[in-house]
């Protein structure tokens, strides 16, 4: 009896997921008797497409706040083109001295440190000892170039562990440049 109403609810959620037309169409063919025969995994096809359409869900938000900063900030990037087929997990922003002034909840989850903790400070607290210097020197002199670029870089997690990190980092402007925006992916462990 249990393993039938597991079934019948992971149903449920799957057909739940589903679009109008896709849920009409698998209703007229399930029969009460299938649900005996449906497994327990369908909760995974439901739990894979929820967390799918949640971190996209997420990405949409970051996106829409980056958007008021740009609002408040009177920033004339266009973020649809600046985020368009873009990978990130990270989002940071800092102002011209580079000190954080945003960061999204990607930044939390790839590093381990909280937004409160990286407001106001620099992107080196994450950086240490395999930490190139050369790296450090080529990303100042790109960020002073004033052009979009994109990196690599290792750098070190609240608990200490080391990861190559992939920056993609654009100038904000309005009349200048008043902030950039790093776009970060975790590309490898150590």
């Amino acid at each position: 009896m249990k393993n039938k109403l597991a079934n019948m609810m992971c149903l449920d959620l799957f057909l739940s997921s589903q679009e109008t037309t896709d849920y009409k169409t698998l209703k007229k063919s399930i029969t009460p008797e299938d649900s005996k025969k449906l497994p327990l995994v369908s909760f995974d096809l439901y739990n894979n497409y929820f967390s799918t359409k949640m971190e996209l869900l997420d990405i949409k938000n970051d996106i829409n706040q980056v958007k008021e900063l740009a609002s408040k900030f009177d920033w004339k990037n266009n973020f649809d083109t600046l985020f368009n087929e873009q990978n990130f997990e990270a989002i940071v922003i800092t102002d011209i001295h580079q000190n954080i002034v945003w960061v999204n909840e990607g930044f939390t989850k790839m590093t381990g440190f909280s937004k409160n903790y990286a407001l106001k400070k620099t992107p080196s607290f994450l950086q240490g000892k395999e930490t190139s210097v050369e790296t450090k020197k080529r990303i100042r002199e790109k960020i002073v170039k004033n052009t979009p670029f994109s990196d690599i870089i290792i750098n070190y997690k609240k608990d200490k562990t080391p990861y190559k990190c992939k920056l993609k980092i654009f100038p904000l402007y309005n009349e200048e440049t008043t902030h950039f925006i790093a776009l970060e992916k975790s590309v490898a462990s150590f």
